[in-house]
Order: structure tokens, then C-alpha cells, then sequence
């Protein structure tokens, strides 16, 4: 009896642990998703890129306005870190009990006016009511952070008013670029890091707005909680990740400026 015992215990002993390491390297292939602020979509091709080389970690992203985003976290959207365009969605989710941690800024977006038509951008924000500018392309400032500092850039130099009747509302920075790509806009607010981004080289021209004529687009990032089997430990270190050189060398290559 002894000795039939004896030969089964290390078959036992196999089998689980042949178990136990197929669920840590199941735990280790498991893809995390991403949502990301439009403004940050080219950044972050590279930032996940560099991130998989580093770690061997999968990343999948999902982009959109922060508005849009929040709403579908706040509806059970199984995301597992959040980079967002402002800090106010990311802690307004820690508040309400979807986030893991405490949302912490990574970094701070550029506000420009981009056009591909033959405009003045010397004149900056007076340009805009000039007659040949027609449409001015904006993210929708209810959902789109860099929306709202357009806004306040205009209300800034008191042209809010006088070009009210020329805005046209993009869902997100993403749509807006498409508004003045495409020709529908003649010019538009959009983000530095979208404009520098390679594969807009060549693409029309642009010009800083004056960083006084908003406040701050203080961009935060947050891991979130979207269920008990998320993989918050990997989630974490993608967060992380974006404090290291290497993260902080490419998101200042899209011309955002650090904390």
C-alpha cells in the first residue's frame, strides 16, 4: 500500500504544479486594455510598443474623448487603466469607487491652432475672425478637455462670441483633426501631440496658443477596477511604466511638457 502511495505522490506533485504554472503564464499572457485619450493615440503606439519590449505584457487600446471614456467605465466597460486628457475624469472615478488608485498626472498637453489652408497663423487667435476663415473645427468642450481650453483660450482674447457662429464640434480631438484634415474646417484647436506625431509630417502648419489663455490640461493616468479578476498588478505597472525615462523621453517627443 505504502509503496503504490509512494509512486502516485510525485505524479501528484506534477500535475499540480503543471497547473500552478500554466495559470501564472495564463496570468502573464493576459492583454490588458487600455483606454486613451485621443490626444494621446500616436503617444501611446509607441509608449505600449516599448512597454510589451520591456515587459512582455500585451496592451490593447481603446481611444476616445475622456468624456466618452468615463461614461463607459462608469457603465462597466472592462478597461484596466485609463489615460485621460485632464485629471478631473480619473479622480471623479476614484471618487465614485471604479479606480484602484489615486490618479496621478503624466504629463501636460499643448493647445494650437492647425490649418492646411493658406491662413496668417502670425495673427494667432485674431486670425479667426478673419473672412477667409469659414469654420473653425473644436473638440465638443462637454466631453473633450482640450474643448475646453479652447474655449477659454477664446474667451481669453474676447473672440469667444464673435466666432460662435463658426465652430463646428468634433466628438474629440481625433474628429477634429479629421474636420481640418479633410478640408470641412479651415482651421482648428487641436493638441501639439496629434500635430508633431509622424505621420502628420508634412501636414499643414501650426502654432502654439499662449499657455496663459488656459489653465493647465493637466493629464492624469488611473488604473482602474472594472471587475475582481481584473489584473491589476500588470494594470499598475503599465501606470508606472509612464513615469520611467523612457516613457517620459517619448511623451515629450509628442511635445507635452512633464511634471
Amino acid at each position: 500500500m505504502n509503496r503504490i502511495l509512494s509512486k502516485k505522490i510525485p505524479i501528484a506533485r506534477f500535475f499540480f504544479a503543471t497547473l500552478f504554472s500554466f495559470g501564472n503564464a495564463a496570468a502573464h499572457a493576459e492583454t490588458l486594455t487600455i483606454a486613451v485619450a485621443a490626444n494621446v493615440r500616436y503617444a501611446y503606439e509607441e509608449l505600449a510598443a516599448e512597454f510589451r519590449k520591456d515587459t512582455g505584457i500585451a496592451v490593447q487600446c481603446v481611444s476616445g474623448s475622456t468624456g466618452k471614456i468615463m461614461s463607459q467605465v462608469k457603465n462597466g466597460a472592462p478597461y484596466d487603466v485609463f489615460i485621460s486628457a485632464d485629471s478631473e475624469a480619473p479622480e471623479a472615478l476614484f471618487t465614485d469607487g471604479f479606480a484602484e488608485t489615486k490618479p496621478k498626472v503624466y504629463a501636460y498637453g499643448v493647445l494650437v491652432l492647425w490649418t492646411n489652408k493658406d491662413l496668417d497663423l502670425s495673427k494667432g487667435l485674431s486670425l479667426l475672425v478673419d473672412a477667409k476663415v469659414q469654420k473653425i473645427a473644436i473638440a465638443n468642450p462637454k466631453l473633450a478637455p482640450y474643448g475646453r481650453a479652447a474655449m477659454q483660450a477664446l474667451a481669453s482674447a474676447k473672440l469667444d462670441a464673435a466666432v460662435k457662429s463658426k465652430l463646428v464640434y468634433g466628438e474629440s480631438i481625433a474628429q477634429t483633426t479629421q474636420f481640418v484634415d479633410s478640408g470641412a474646417a479651415d482651421i482648428g484647436f487641436v493638441a501639439k501631440s496629434v500635430v508633431v506625431a509622424p505621420v502628420m509630417a508634412g501636414k499643414g502648419k501650426w502654432v502654439e496658443l499662449p499657455r496663459d489663455s488656459y489653465e493647465p490640461i493637466a493629464q492624469a493616468v488611473v488604473v482602474l477596477k472594472h471587475s475582481a479578476e481584473s489584473p491589476s498588478a500588470n494594470a499598475r505597472k503599465f501606470a508606472d511604466y509612464l513615469f520611467t525615462p523612457k516613457a517620459r523621453a517619448i511623451l515629450a517627443k509628442y511635445g507635452y511638457t512633464l511634471p
